[in-house]
């Protein structure tokens, strides 16, 4: 495995874990550690979004 394929794996595991946390905020969590949840799930999509951004780049 070379970086971009460490890269994508990063991300795509931090886009199914931001969509957990966002889950937990919207389901199990309606109060106000939902919104913690939310933020840290929404917080996981920009680092994703950062590692895609690095791919081919590093």
């Amino acid at each position: 495995m070379n970086k971009n394929t460490v890269l994508g794996w990063a991300a795509l595991l931090m886009v199914v874990v931001g969509f957990i946390l966002i889950g937990l905020a919207a389901f199990k969590y309606n109060e106000i550690a939902g919104w913690g949840f939310g933020t840290v799930g929404i917080g996981f999509f920009a680092i994703a979004w950062v590692f895609n951004a690095l791919k081919g780049r590093v």
